[in-house]
């Protein structure tokens, strides 16, 4: 009798300790994920802040540049005028601003997730209002907004090019920030649970539980529904 009660609790014990590795390593992997996410997001970040700050630089500039045709057009230089105006078409060619939300980490990287969208070929409908200053932070609103725009094209790639869509809003819904998502999907599922979100796989899955850790963190509401040929993302963060 001795023995089996030494063996049950040998066995319990092992399974706890298997428990515990497991979650550990989990963890670690999580932390791993988010930080390669973060990095990423940061990079894009910086890139669409840069394209941002030229942009306001060029329109300061503006009457300098004007005023420079304007001389050499005086001096019937035409061929230095069409020069320097290709040259600032090329400038403006490059910047691509699609939001000006009111907060410019906001715009950075909604422009640089949309943009990318867009050039897929994905057909884009939006509108975003985001107050300068959140509850959430910087880092946590580009988290959300970036995989989630993400996780919207993964699932447009999967179908037909002629049925992939993106509708995008962003505003303040009863004192709160609303966030909704809806994109083209291939899938059909029943129930949208913790069990769904852990079955998923690859970036998309991810992205599932990174907001999930995000909606928790501040206390705020993520609702998700599937119909078919949609799936819709809802989100309230405090302001």
């Amino acid at each position: 009798m001795k023995i089996l009660i030494l063996i049950l609790v040998s066995v319990v014990l092992l399974v706890l300790v298997i428990y515990l590795l497991y979650r550990i390593l989990d963890g670690i992997y999580d932390r791993r994920i988010a930080a390669y996410q973060n990095k990423l997001l940061k990079n894009e970040v910086d890139e669409v802040h840069n394209l941002y700050l030229t942009m306001r630089g060029w329109r300061h500039d503006y009457h300098n540049h004007m005023q420079s045709v304007k001389a050499y057009l005086a001096m019937d230089s035409l061929e230095e005028a069409r020069a320097y105006l290709d040259a600032l078409e090329q400038d403006l060619d490059e910047i691509n601003l699609l939001f000006n939300t009111g907060n410019i980490n906001a715009d950075a990287v909604l422009n640089a997730k949309i943009s990318l969208a867009i050039k897929k070929g994905i057909q884009v409908d939006y509108k975003a209002a985001v107050p300068k200053t959140l509850a959430v932070s910087d880092i946590d609103l580009c988290v959300v907004i970036g995989n989630l725009i993400d996780n919207a094209v993964e699932s447009c790639e999967k179908v037909a090019p002629e049925n992939q869509f993106i509708r995008l809003y962003i505003g303040i819904f009863q004192k709160q920030l609303y966030l909704s998502v809806s994109n083209a999907t291939s899938e059909t599922v029943r129930k949208l649970d913790e069990q769904y979100i852990s079955t998923k796989r690859g970036n998309h899955g991810h992205g599932l539980k990174r907001i999930n850790k995000i909606v928790d963190k501040y206390g705020g509401f993520v609702n998700r529904k599937n119909e078919p040929g949609v799936f819709v993302t809802e989100i309230l963060l405090p302001l």
